[in-house]
């Protein structure tokens, strides 16, 4: 299958996609847009999940390039990259909303 022009790579949109589909790695993504927090503190954000699983979702995020990681003295500063997702919208989401709608507008033209 072949790549749409400026929309990022097959692999990378799949990792974006995998990132996406488990619902703690969301909930992650709504905690970060907010404002960027210290791993420590998204690890405490999920008490009822044990600090290593947080940290594997964490990396499956990195991974897909959703959130950034930088060390600042001790701590390490995780924020939201939004790029990917926009580049998921822009790819998927935008083009078949605009076909829906297309489609929507030829059935009520077709209507009597």
């Amino acid at each position: 299958m072949s790549q749409v022009e400026g929309t990022g790579s097959d692999e990378s949109d799949d990792a974006v996609f995998k990132a996406l589909a488990n619902l703690t790695r969301r909930r992650i993504l709504d905690l970060l847009r907010t404002q960027p927090r210290t791993t420590g503190e998204v690890c405490e954000a999920f008490s009822d999940l044990d600090r290593t699983t947080v940290l594997q979702h964490i990396r499956v995020l990195e991974g897909a390039d959703l959130v950034t990681g930088r060390k600042e003295g001790r701590t390490r500063l995780l924020a939201l990259a939004p790029l990917p997702i926009k580049r998921i919208h822009d790819r998927w989401i935008g083009e078949y909303t605009r076909a829906a709608v297309g489609l929507l507008a030829q059935l009520d033209e077709d209507s009597p």
